[in-house]
């Protein structure tokens, strides 16, 4: 056995000895962000060994420095403690400022919700009923609360949305980070980490208090009793559905990645017990199109009313997971593919998440000058997913980054003076610099060219099984948080999207949320929107023959 305290807050814990530092912090109860779930591939997990001796076992240290090694900095997940140690935590977690996306588009939303209210004067009850069942009885006349909850389940943020079923008043909106990703960044390794029935329980566990928190905000800022919250209606991927209700998604995770649950129907908050909404209430799932392609997707198309659109629509949802669907006359096709979280700002150098000092936008202007701007405008710790796609965007149009993705040499003469300067070394390696301490390096532009080819090369097979072409498309609507903060001409200057979409790019922002409360309002939507959902045709990018060769030729920029 081992003692290892964990510093500041002298959390401490009784390990057996082999164990990880990373796996030691999860039994005291101690969070270190490890967003690759100790794959060892993100380098986000390094804590510092105060007592640093021979009985620790080191193992894989990618990305540290010599500097680093040598005052004692290690990775969590690749260290084994074999006795008694001291671990000082280098980025204490805490709830972070995150921004989050809330608004997006919505169809006319005619109210008729699934939870409805009866007084009954002869008893002084109203009679609480969900379409044909009766949820439970009150004392007096309570029809005038009556209130439900939209949760948008992000991969790696939450919104909650607090809306009154009487008049279909959108009340208040919180959003936070999704505590998950902490521990496991993207799907497949939180797939890997719930795989197990304690890493099952952590997430559930950590999504629960983390609703119950913006619950609590929602309802005391509004006033409202949470316990007139008689609806919930859970928005989000394949996957984050099965955390969300404690089931195991394991089966997502292997061929041929089936669900262990397709949505369309209700539980119970009897089967969450510590969920803080009127004890009688329900949770609505939205029907499922398929293992990878979720109910925020369904959302989405209820939200812009993609099954009525005339002509042919292409609908895009850009993040982690990157999941679209094609309308041709109101005949849906539906795909996914696996774009990675450099979009979030994960897997690279100096990547983090859209929080405060995060590079969000870089322009080169017309006098050859460099803008720079981050969230909080304050200097920047970092560069998220949108500064990211606008870096590369920038590199690749003015000649500093050529198209098969390498960094320019330093002595390219034809490169703008404001860019050739920033070209330094760094460790001997070419990188741009962007501020003092931030940087982005050749890994890092393949970490770009690696999500966007995945999500250019889906969209290719999406609308070569539709027998149409890109020139074809008629409107491309681009939903999520990242791609609503996108501009139109580095999409097409990456190559994320290819140049015949010019001009048919709509950003509809948070369609998991809007569709979520249409389902929320109006009970008609969910039998129309399932049936919809049986029809659309999913096809699997991987069966095609051609799909590496293609994934490989939309690696270029």
């Amino acid at each position: 056995m081992a003692r290892v305290t964990f510093l500041p807050g002298n959390h401490t814990a009784e390990i057996a000895a082999g164990l990880t530092i990373l796996e030691a912090a999860r039994i005291a109860g101690v969070v270190v962000e490890s967003p690759c779930n100790g794959t060892g591939t993100c380098g986000k997990c390094m804590v510092r060994l105060k007592d640093h001796t021979p009985v620790t076992g080191i193992g894989e240290q990618r990305g540290l420095s010599e500097d680093e090694k040598r005052s004692g900095i290690v990775l969590a997940c690749g260290t084994r403690l074999y006795g008694d140690a001291v671990v000082e935590l280098l980025h204490p977690a805490a709830q972070e400022s995150v921004r989050v996306l809330e608004k997006g588009a919505s169809a006319f939303i005619e109210r008729d919700p699934f939870i409805k209210k009866e007084f009954l004067p002869g008893q002084q009850r109203t009679a609480v009923h969900a379409g044909a069942y009766l949820l439970g009885l009150e004392r007096g006349d309570t029809r005038g609360k009556t209130y439900g909850v939209v949760v948008d389940i992000g991969t790696t943020t939450l919104v909650a949305t607090l809306v009154d079923l009487n008049d279909g008043r959108e009340i208040a909106s919180a959003s936070s980070l999704n505590p998950q990703s902490l521990h496991a960044q993207d799907v497949l390794s939180r797939i890997k980490l719930a795989s197990t029935q304690e890493g099952l329980s952590l997430l559930y566990a950590l999504f629960v208090t983390e609703t119950n928190r913006m619950i609590g905000e929602l309802t005391g800022k509004s006033g409202i009793d949470r316990r007139t919250v008689y609806e919930m209606v859970y928005s989000g991927n394949t996957c984050m559905l099965h955390l969300a209700t404690k089931t195991g998604p394991a089966t997502l995770g292997r061929y041929p990645y089936t669900t262990a649950l397709w949505g369309g129907d209700y539980q119970s908050v009897c089967d969450h017990p510590g969920l803080h909404i009127a004890d009688s209430g329900i949770i609505y799932l939205p029907p499922i199109i398929s293992g990878f392609v979720g109910a925020d997707i369904t959302s989405g198309v209820l939200a812009t009313r993609l099954h009525e659109k005339k002509g042919i629509t292409l609908f895009i949802d850009i993040g982690t997971n990157g999941e679209m669907v094609v309308a041709k006359d109101g005949r849906l096709t539906a795909s996914s593919t696996a774009a990675g979280p450099a979009f979030e700002g994960m897997n690279i150098t100096c990547g983090m998440r859209a929080g405060n000092g995060a590079i969000e936008s870089f322009e080169v202007d017309g006098e050859g000058s460099v803008r720079i701007e981050t969230i909080g405008n304050i200097q920047p710790t970092g560069i998220c997913g949108s500064g990211l796609l606008d870096i590369a965007a920038e590199l690749v149009a003015n000649g500093a980054v050529d198209k098969n993705g390498r960094l320019v040499n330093l002595n390219h003469g034809s490169l703008p003076r404001c860019l050739g300067e920033r070209l330094v070394h760094k460790q001997g390696k070419l990188v741009f610099s962007l501020s003092e301490s931030v940087y982005l390096t050749q890994g890092d532009i393949r970490q770009v060219q690696l999500a966007k080819g995945a999500i250019r090369t889906g969209i290719e097979f999406l609308l070569r099984h539709a027998g149409v072409g890109p020139a074809a498309v008629d409107r491309v609507l681009i939903a999520g948080a990242f791609g609503y903060h996108l501009r139109e001409r580095n999409l097409i200057v990456t190559g994320l999207l290819p140049a015949e979409f010019e001009g048919k790019i709509e950003f509809v922002g948070n369609t998991s949320r809007t569709g979520g409360i249409a389902f929320l309002l109006n009970q008609t939507y969910r039998g129309e929107i399932e049936k919809v959902v049986r029809q659309i045709e999913t096809i699997e990018l991987a069966n095609y023959k051609d799909f590496d060769r293609t994934f490989v030729n939309f690696l270029r920029f």
